[in-house]
């Protein structure tokens, strides 16, 4: 039966997008973050399974551009946003994650990301600054659907490369982190499940997963 801990070498993809203050990792505050947990069909076919997100307070001190709320349309007052501490926010993403690794038989997560060096900064500076211990995702390691699409399509831009993709896209919800959290790990599913049509499994995907020193 496919087994997703042998697809990617022991790493689950999870496709994250965070919404921030700007775009400096070290100063802009963190306020959105969402993740979709990828699956695995008996087909050996991925798709989307489960979508967590958090509203997250900015942190003391943080920096936040008002442009980039104008672009986001992230309103910090509004009274249902009901924002949580990064710490908390952390939690409220990772665990699930954590527990998906534990019973996929993955040795960890791999942040699945449009330009990920982007959303992995700011995820690694929250865990620094909050000193959370218990974070599933590799910390340097990613899948980029810029490149995927790149290639697949022609197509580097989100937007551009969901429509190649032949999906959907409304650029009214765009940069909410849920809504291209979701089309970002729609887009990784669609261009691996054509590869897997195609051409099968790769060979090394059939044995067993060993999650080696990188």
């Amino acid at each position: 039966m496919p087994d997703i801990a042998n697809r990617f070498r022991g790493f689950l993809p999870v496709a994250i997008d965070v919404e921030t203050g700007g775009f400096n990792a070290n100063t802009d505050a963190l306020l959105e973050i969402a993740a979709c947990i990828v699956r695995m069909d008996d087909q050996g076919l991925l798709y989307v399974a489960e979508t967590i997100s958090a509203h997250v307070e900015p942190y003391p001190g943080s920096n936040i551009e008002p442009k980039a709320l104008e672009i986001t349309g992230i309103k910090l007052d509004h009274p249902l946003r009901l924002a949580l501490q990064e710490d908390d926010a952390l939690r409220k993403i990772f665990q699930p994650i954590r527990q998906e690794v534990r019973d996929t038989r993955c040795q960890r997560a791999i942040l699945v990301g449009h330009n990920p060096s982007f959303d992995l900064a700011f995820i690694n500076a929250a865990i620094q600054r909050t000193g959370y211990k218990r974070s599933p995702l590799h910390p340097f390691s990613t899948f980029d659907t810029a490149t995927l699409g790149g290639l697949a399509y022609g197509q580097t831009v989100l937007a551009r490369a969901v429509k190649a993709a032949g999906m959907q896209w409304n650029a009214r919800e765009a940069h909410s982190a849920i809504y291209d959290t979701e089309k970002t790990a729609e887009l990784f599913c669609t261009i691996v499940n054509q590869w897997t049509e195609l051409l099968g499994e790769p060979v090394e995907s059939q044995s067993t997963a060993v999650c080696e020193p990188d």
